[in-house]
């Protein structure tokens, strides 16, 4: 099956800590409130055979429609650390919302599991973008959003996944990667419609060198709007206060680093910007 089938049939079946230090404002377009009152829900869907538990966070105060933000997680899964990241977009004037990956809100307390939770979305295209087709529905879904002005963002699998979701044609105006792996199905002139930020880690083990150009020259093959940043010192999962820990207790070679977080939180808010005009 064709990767643009493959969406419009996605799209038929679904009809996918604290806060960073010195986080600047939102940019100009987005709806602003005086003050910020969070709210935020569990939502229950559905994808393929599978029953999903999503979270949601947007700013009550501010009345209009504003620019909506699919949350895709790290390889671990629900766990708080996207939550997170969508209560700091709320705050911003966006509405977020998190993507359950594998159902039921599950949470990997181990690489193995998580590997193993993973996989099956790294091999198989179609059942990664019946996940996010059927969380972005649902965040369509939301009287708060804008349904003209959508992006997705993924850390570390799910940069992966905004990624190819982007080369498949997904229907939204951008996406952003966070230490995502840079590989995924081939890119497509006539499919890829969104434009692409690239948030690496210099120091990423898990992304050489090799990878970053394979994929800069796959983007650059077909004209793509696409922005790449690097950042230095940076390993795999920079963006995570809990990854100096987490590396730590499995061995893995990652790390937070504050500098690279705040300054690839603050691309990605200039590149809404610029997608959201």
């Amino acid at each position: 099956m064709k990767y643009v089938s493959l969406f419009v049939v996605v799209l038929a079946i679904n009809a996918f800590v604290t806060g960073c230090n010195d986080q600047p404002a939102a940019t100009t377009d987005t709806p602003k409130a005086d003050s910020v009152v969070l709210k935020e829900e569990n939502v229950n869907y559905t994808a393929d055979t599978a029953k999903l538990v999503g979270f949601v966070a947007y700013n009550e105060a501010i009345t209009q429609p504003r620019p909506a933000v699919l949350v895709i997680p790290e390889w671990w899964g629900m766990t708080e650390y996207p939550k997170m990241r969508a209560r700091q977009l709320a705050s911003l004037g966006y509405i977020a919302l998190v993507a359950d990956m594998y159902g039921n809100g599950a949470v990997a307390d181990s690489p193995s599991l998580a590997g193993k939770l993973a996989t099956p979305f790294y091999t198989d295209s179609k059942l990664a973008a019946s996940r996010f087709m059927a969380a972005l529905n649902i965040l369509k879904s939301y009287p708060q959003a804008d349904t003209t002005k959508i992006a997705a963002i993924g850390y570390c699998f799910g940069g992966s996944i905004v990624l190819n979701a982007a080369k498949m044609g997904a229907p939204v105006k951008g996406v952003v990667s966070f230490h995502g792996d840079l590989r995924g199905v081939p890119a497509d002139k006539n499919l890829l419609k969104a434009k692409i930020l690239v948030c690496h880690g210099l120091a990423d083990s898990f992304v050489p060198q090799e990878q970053v150009d394979a994929f800069k020259k796959q983007m650059d093959s077909i004209g793509a709007d696409y922005t790449f940043k690097a950042y230095a010192d940076a390993t795999h999962a920079f963006t995570n206060p809990g990854a100096t820990a987490t590396g730590q207790r499995f061995n893995m070679p990652i790390k937070y680093n504050a500098a690279a977080d705040t300054a690839s939180w603050k691309d990605m808010q200039d590149f809404f910007g610029r997608i959201f005009k």
